[in-house]
């Protein structure tokens, strides 16, 4: 018999199956077979350790299922690193927000994150808010939405302005720290504070991303043992350049995926 998983549940099939062959034979009406993370329209021969998901269009799938088929697109068992993490995120606007929505769909299994402020107009035009959550706080916005995008992920949302002395216990059992705050000093504080407390964990942060000037100059800069400093460094907002929703994303996307591969590394 071939170990295999199916649809993230541990399966046994007959030596020489093909992958065809099990959708046939599991779920006939399944018109998306994925493969170890890829989608496959030729049939393969199976072997030990495959991951297999079936997917028929237009079904609601069970929570179980949900979960499974939410990250059957990934790499075998970098779902199970994701989910046993815990991510934390200090500021909700344009960076905050749309990590956390990133991270919520490759199944981090709990966010914590923070932000006293509430949802303006004048947020709409890069952070991952909507019409309809104006005025609402946007821990209570992100909430709502998050629930909608993967409504396994455990959030611990907390209404608060970020000061030095409290950070912890909040974001004491973090597995990564990441800072999306907008203004100099509370990036500082939150530097400052977090690596002191807990040097081991990887804290990313971001510096210089306003503007619409070239995405290829948003990068990665290491600053020392597990801190690591996301965008060009040099264009903050000002007069004549605002924040603006690609190069913020650029951005935030960039924190995201530096968070996950320290996840799964």
């Amino acid at each position: 018999m071939l170990k295999i998983k199916l649809n993230e549940q541990s399966f046994d099939a007959e030596e020489g199956i093909t992958l065809f062959g099990l959708r046939d034979h599991v779920k006939p009406d399944a018109d998306v077979v994925i493969l170890n993370g890829a989608t496959m329209s030729a049939n393969v021969p199976l072997t030990d350790g495959d991951a297999i998901s079936l997917i028929a269009r237009g079904q609601i799938p069970s929570e179980m299922e949900l979960e499974a088929l939410m990250a059957a697109r990934h790499t075998p068992d970098v779902h199970a690193k994701l989910k046993a993490a815990t991510v934390g995120i200090a500021g909700l606007g344009g960076l905050g927000s749309a990590i956390a929505v990133a991270l919520a769909r490759v199944g981090v299994g709990k966010l914590v994150v923070t932000d006293f402020d509430v949802v303006e107009p004048s947020n709409l035009n890069r952070q991952q808010y909507f019409v309809d959550q104006i005025g609402q706080l946007k821990t209570e916005a992100l909430v709502s939405t998050l629930r909608k995008t993967n409504p396994y992920v455990e959030v611990e949302a907390h209404a608060v302005k970020l000061t030095s002395d409290n950070l912890f216990p909040m974001f004491g059992t973090v597995d990564v720290m990441i800072e999306a705050f907008d203004r100099a000093d509370q990036k500082a504080m939150l530097l400052q504070t977090f690596t002191l407390a807990k040097p081991d964990v990887p804290f990313i942060g971001a510096s210089g991303m306003a503007g619409y000037a070239s995405g290829e100059t948003i990068g990665i800069k290491p600053l020392g043992k597990n801190i690591y400093i996301v965008g060009d460094l040099e264009t903050g907002a000002q007069p004549g350049c605002g924040l603006m929703a690609p190069r913020v994303g650029i951005a935030a996307s960039m924190q995201a995926n530096l968070a996950l591969r320290l996840i799964v590394d």
